[in-house]
């Protein structure tokens, strides 16, 4: 039984489609084939049932890279659709990335529907998108004008940026990172670190650029992945009482002010919301600690972490719908 343009109390829910969007569009879909289980139905979510507001008591906040995305970095448009649904219903959603404003330009501000505060660069910051400005941000209590070019000579392999407010900083020319920054549409330049403009809320390690997509940074060969856990080791002794550092993938190690963690800014948030319930979705090792720490934690069948938490269907199939419109309604059931 279709559920398209039936409604629920007055509000129409959202079409069962099989459509996917790339990042930073919504105008030209890509038609995909998923299963029937990614559709939602009658029989598998009840919605037909879901009152008004049923999601009102619940903060949700997702991971953006292989949690609201598939590998390939497109959103699936099921799950905007179900976003726009659990905002309708009284629910309060963002995203909590460890993207930085100028990455989330082109693929979260005015694609992903949210209606509470973007929370960036793991939890260093929350961004209001129609203020277009941030409202707190935790800067790392290190002298990035001293500190970085000594972590560049100690590693000439890999790749050192600073991530700001207004672009991402390198400080040595590279081809492939001006692609990489160019096809994921973020803002990019050369500087010293001394000119780089503040607050300094984060920096970090990436491999080496040989393809222009994230999805790129999830493969390492075993010499590259014993390099950066080196890295790691290193960082984690000279700095480890001023910076954390979280593993956004394979070849992508980030470093933020100590005590920072997107669980952190995700409680902060619950509670300026006044929202009894935290649900968190994410897929790789810097979602740990929100995963851990939520009231409510589920990762994609694909992530990282899956072996973790219970899971819903894979990332491309639209993982997040999966969780607004069958654990999220069963979690409310179960607490009634």
């Amino acid at each position: 039984m279709s559920l398209r343009g039936t409604k629920c109390r007055g509000n129409l829910l959202p079409p069962a489609t099989d459509f996917m969007v790339g990042a930073g569009t919504l105008d030209s879909p890509q038609v995909f084939t998923a299963g029937a289980s990614t559709r939602p139905t009658m029989e598998n979510t009840k919605e037909k049932e879901v009152p008004i507001l049923l999601y009102s008591d619940v903060l949700l906040t997702v991971d953006f890279d292989r949690t609201l995305t598939a590998p390939d970095s497109t959103i699936p448009r099921r799950n905007i659709e179900a976003i726009r649904y659990f905002i309708d219903n009284g629910g309060a959603f963002t995203v909590n990335t460890g993207r930085s404003v100028p990455m989330s330009v082109r693929n979260i501000f005015g694609i992903v529907p949210t209606n509470a505060p973007l929370l960036l660069y793991n939890g260093s910051a929350a961004y209001d998108e129609k203020a277009g400005k941030l409202t707190r941000f935790a800067p790392i209590d290190l002298d990035p004008a001293e500190v970085l070019p000594q972590l560049q000579a100690r590693f000439p392999h890999l790749n050192l940026e600073v991530q700001a407010i207004d672009k991402h900083y390198l400080m040595h020319k590279d081809t492939g990172w001006e692609d990489y920054c160019d096809n994921n549409g973020c803002p990019w330049g050369y500087a010293e670190p001394a000119e780089i403009p503040e607050p300094f809320v984060k920096f970090t390690f990436y491999g080496e650029f040989r393809e222009n997509t994230v999805a790129s940074m999830y493969e390492a060969t075993d010499e590259e992945l014993r390099q950066f856990s080196d890295m790691i080791d290193f960082m984690t002794e000279q700095y480890g009482d001023k910076i954390e550092i979280f593993r956004a993938c394979a070849r992508i190690v980030d470093f933020h002010a100590k005590g920072v963690s997107k669980l952190t800014t995700a409680r902060q948030l619950q509670k300026e919301l006044n929202k009894k319930i935290l649900v968190c979705v994410g897929d790789a090792e810097n979602d740990l600690a929100m995963l851990e720490g939520a009231d409510y934690a589920f990762c994609p069948g694909d992530g990282v972490v899956a072996d973790r938490f219970p899971n819903v269907c894979p990332c491309a199939d639209g993982a997040v719908a999966d969780v607004i419109y069958e654990k999220i309604p069963q979690i409310l059931k179960n607490r009634s």
